[in-house]
């Protein structure tokens, strides 16, 4: 019965209401913004480069928050994520991705900038910030238990998600190719995961900066190999992806064929999953960042869905098709698996390192989110309680079946979004406000700059 209800609710948070609710939050938002968020991809990547010392008050640099928000949302997402959602939607899935992925980029956005502009201060002197800091500081004092929903959800959200379910498909991997124990990769994992827990978010951070950088190249660099190799497919393989957008996908060799709706429903709520635009989790990290301005540090924000969905998982999309492996009998990661090994030297290998890389990384980000939220809840005296029972999960999660786990996991994880996007659509009218401001002051001070330059 737990099981049903499990099911029901995960009907409903990850179907066609809630996806809409997502996707309708990010419309709404981009149309608010005018379409800024896309026109102002170049700027954001200026910022994000010049990102690398802070600028005020806060823990981590800002690009340290954008690669520890990415270290959680760059995981199985991409690798398994993706080729579930061509597997089951065709290839026309990946062209809704990118659909979601334009529109979560306001999303993100705006998470971050309310989430700089609600932060506090804790009693450690620390800035900590998220959806249920601007649902209690910015919607008021009646709102608290909306704030509180979030942190529930959250805090129990990652134990599943960025945990055992981690650790478990990284022992089942290592076992799989190097024939290492369970119980080893369980240790070895869980003592990793808890001397960078121990430094706390400054920590986390500085390995996110390295991690996440080398992961990410390394990923790109082994597909764009693939690609390279199946140059001339990639023209035929977009057009694919176009073509089944609108038009569904044929049956073919171990495909079942899918209509226009299903590619579109498996595009969105696979994107959405990839990158968590809307889910809350991201404005967590970006809260801690050293900024005086929640608007900077929104753009850099906004960057986590673009490389996460449209630069990431549109690669991994394009070696399932141009490798012929989305229409055969392999899913998910299974299939993602196939195209590395047939279409790469070692790519059984290379896959295996990016999963181990991608889900370590994972269970770090989380980590932190897990974390702030137990601290909004309990108050300060959790986080040692907490970060201890966050070890013991992952190496419990090396020895047990996870079925029921994910399951729930995506239930908490979807449950989460509702209170966060009951306070962007209520809040969107002051990331309006500060956006408008902060753009106008900077036309402002471009053209003093102009006009003093000709007048020297």
């Amino acid at each position: 019965m737990f099981e049903q209800i499990i099911d029901i609710v995960n009907g409903f948070v990850w179907g066609p209401v809630m996806l809409t609710l997502l996707l309708g939050t990010g419309i709404y938002l981009t149309i608010g913004l005018k379409g800024m968020t896309i026109s102002h991809i170049p700027y954001a990547f200026r910022q994000l480069f010049k990102g690398r010392k802070g600028t005020g008050e806060g823990e981590i640099t800002p690009f340290n928050a954008l690669m520890t928000s990415l270290s959680s949302t760059i995981g199985m997402g991409n690798i398994a994520g993706v080729a579930t959602a061509i597997g089951l939607g065709g290839p026309g899935a990946l062209f809704w991705m990118w659909c979601a992925a334009f529109v979560g980029m306001a999303t993100k956005y705006a998470e971050a900038v309310l989430a700089v502009n609600y932060r506090e201060t804790d009693e450690f002197g620390r800035k900590v910030g998220g959806p249920m800091y601007y649902i209690k500081n910015g919607l008021g004092a009646n709102w608290k238990w909306l704030a509180m929903a979030f942190a529930l959800f959250g805090s129990l959200a990652g134990f599943g998600l960025a945990n055992t379910v981690q650790s478990n498909a990284v022992s089942q991997v290592l076992e799989t190719n190097f024939n290492v124990p369970t119980i080893v990769s369980g240790v070895i994992m869980a003592a990793l995961v808890g001397v960078v827990l121990l430094g706390g978010i400054k920590r986390i951070a500085t390995v996110a900066g390295k991690l996440v950088p080398f992961m990410s190249l390394l990923y790109m660099t082994a597909t764009l190999v693939i690609l390279v190799t199946h140059a001339s497919d990639i023209p035929a393989a977009v057009a694919l992806v176009v073509d089944s957008a609108f038009n569904g996908a044929a049956a073919s060799g171990g495909f079942a064929g899918a209509t226009l709706m299903l590619a579109l429903r498996m595009g969105i709520a696979r994107g959405i999953f990839s990158n968590e635009a809307g889910l809350g989790s991201a404005p967590i990290a970006h809260a801690a960042a050293e900024t005086n301005s929640p608007v900077r540090q929104g753009t850099i924000a906004m960057l986590g869905t673009f490389i996460d969905t449209l630069v990431i998982c549109t690669m991994t999309g394009l070696v399932l098709i141009v490798t012929g492996v989305w229409n055969g009998e392999p899913q998910g990661a299974a299939m993602t698996l196939a195209a590395f090994t047939g279409a790469l030297p070692f790519g059984d290998i290379v896959l295996s390192l990016c999963v181990v890389l991608f889900a370590f990384t994972t269970m770090l980000g989380w980590s932190y989110y897990g974390e702030r939220c137990a601290e909004f809840l309990l108050g300060p005296k959790v986080i040692m309680p907490f970060r201890v029972l966050w070890v013991c999960g992952i190496f419990i999660g090396t020895q047990m079946s996870l079925e029921l786990v994910w399951k729930m996991t995506d239930a908490l994880n979807g449950l989460m979004a509702i209170p966060n996007l009951i306070a962007l659509i209520l809040l969107a009218p002051i990331v309006f406000k500060l956006t408008k401001e902060y753009f106008d002051q900077e036309q402002l001070e471009k053209t003093k700059t102009e006009n003093s330059a000709q007048g020297q």
